[in-house]
Formats: structure tokens, sequence, C-alpha cells
């Protein structure tokens, strides 16, 4: 009896590679958490611990202008991030031109792209949602009303841009870094979960300190930049030779 040969184009092979223990894994379970938690916030959770932090500072954003806030936080963070992913563009560039590793070739390629649409796609909805930031709101010292992500806006209130957050997408596009190391060295991939992790958690408290952002914010820009990174990380495999995966996996 004869195979049916599978096409040579990434697409048909997609769900070969995600397998159903992989699917549950990195697809289904991260989804299930972050909309439980998405809900539980977006149900009053945003406020309440907004209204600890706000307290906590005085009934006011005390940190909002803090030079710790702003320019170490805001600012370093921001440039930090762009500086590593110019430095991913050159090692990218260095290895297509140069370098002889396929792996490392179509990996450091991935990282690039998936950064790129991680923070481009957050920026985007950010332009498309139209929420307020913390310290607009009236019970927050601000001017204006809350509006529900789901709600009809006014058409009396400005133009608003506070969600999902894009200063954390600075730092959770690096979750990436876990599907780069699956690409190249699976038995770094919990080191580059870590990174991208915690860049994003700081970026993101820092913000919420100020009073820009809820935390249903950061949740949204952590879960946009891991489904785009999944779903990258599978087209990027599908580039690959599937006996190279095999010594790959045994590296892990």
């Amino acid at each position: 009896m004869h195979r049916i040969a599978v096409p040579g184009y990434p697409l048909p092979r997609v769900r070969q590679i995600a397998g159903s223990g992989f699917t549950a894994r990195h697809l289904w379970l991260p989804l299930i958490a972050a909309s439980l938690m998405f809900s539980a916030l977006m149900l009053g959770g945003d406020q309440w611990i907004a209204d600890r932090v706000f307290a906590l500072e005085g009934q006011h954003w005390l940190l909002r202008d803090a030079w710790a806030t702003t320019v170490l936080m805001h600012a370093g963070g921001k440039w930090l991030s762009a500086t590593a992913t110019l430095l991913v563009l050159v090692l990218c560039f260095h290895q297509w031109r140069y370098g002889s590793n396929r792996h490392l070739r179509w990996a450091l390629l991935y990282l690039v792209l998936a950064i790129a649409l991680g923070t481009g796609a957050v920026s985007l909805l950010k332009s498309l949602t139209h929420m307020d930031c913390p310290w607009d709101l009236l019970r927050y010292g601000g001017q204006r009303p809350f509006v529900g992500l789901l709600q009809a806006r006014p058409a009396a209130l400005p133009t608003a841009a506070c969600f999902p957050a894009g200063q954390a997408s600075a730092g959770y596009a690096w979750v990436s870094l876990y599907f780069f190391a699956l690409l190249w060295r699976p038995a770094w991939r919990w080191r580059g979960l870590a990174v991208g992790l915690l860049a994003g958690i700081a970026l993101g408290l820092a913000q919420q300190l100020r009073g820009a952002h809820f935390m249903s914010h950061d949740l949204a820009t952590l879960s946009v930049c891991w489904l785009l990174s999944l779903g990258l990380y599978a087209l990027a495999r599908s580039r690959l030779p599937r006996r190279a995966w095999h010594a790959a996996g045994a590296r892990a």
C-alpha cells in the first residue's frame, strides 16, 4: 500500500507538529487559565487591586512621575528591549548570511518575527479598543467615567489607548524565547520563558504603580504575545526536516 506524500509547504504540517499533548500544554491550558483570570479581573478584580495600590500611595498616583517608574522602568525598559531586539536582528542577519546551522537560522528569524508581531499586535489593539488608563478615571482622581471593554464608548469622551498594555509588551514579547529554545536548544526553554515573564511582570507592575494600567491589561498583553509566539513556532518548525528534530529533542 502506497503512502500519500505530504505537501512540501508548511501549513498542512502544522497540525502534525502541534500534537495533542503539545496543544493541550501550550494552547488550551494557558488559554483556559488566562480566560478565567481575565474574567475575574474584568468582574471587579481590576478595581479591587487598583483601589489598594491607590490607597497605599495616599489616594493619588504617587509614583506616576517617579524616576524609578518613569525613567528606569518605562524609558529604560523600552530601550533595553529595543536594544536586545536589534542585537537579535544583527545575529539573525549574520547567521543567514554566513552561518551554517539551519536550526539557529530559523530560530533567530522566528525570534525577530515573534517580537515584532507581539509588540505590533498589542499596539494595534490599543488603537482599536479605546479603553482608559486608571489615572484617567473619576474613581482615581481623573475626569472620565469607566467604560468597559464591551461597552459602547460615549462620543463625548476623548480617545484612549490603554488596553492592552503596550509597555508590558516590551517584556512579554520575549516569552518567545521559550519557543526559540525549542527550535535550537530545548534544554534552555524554561530559562527563556523565565526571562520573558519576569521582564513583562516588572514592566507591567511599574505601570500599574503609576496608574497607567489595570492588571487585566497586562494579562491581555501576555496572552497576545504567547498565542502569536506559539503560532509562529508551529510555522517555523514546519520549515525544518523531521529527522533533525530527533537530534534536537535528544539535547533537551
